[in-house]
């Protein structure tokens, strides 16, 4: 898989987790809460900055 591809797949799946989180009222959420900040992790860790792609 390419870097581009890995980008934008990170980026996706950070971006549906917002999703998530913010469907579901911001109700208290140890795993979603968890996995966000896993994605938040590898997307900066790419060199994007997540305060660009939050919601």
């Amino acid at each position: 898989m390419a870097e581009k591809e890995l980008i934008t797949i990170t980026i996706n799946r950070y971006a549906e987790l917002q999703q998530i989180k913010k469907a579901d009222g911001n109700h208290e959420n140890e795993i979603l809460d968890y996995f966000i900040k896993l994605a938040v992790t590898k997307v900066s860790s790419m060199g994007i900055n997540v305060e660009d792609i939050t919601l």
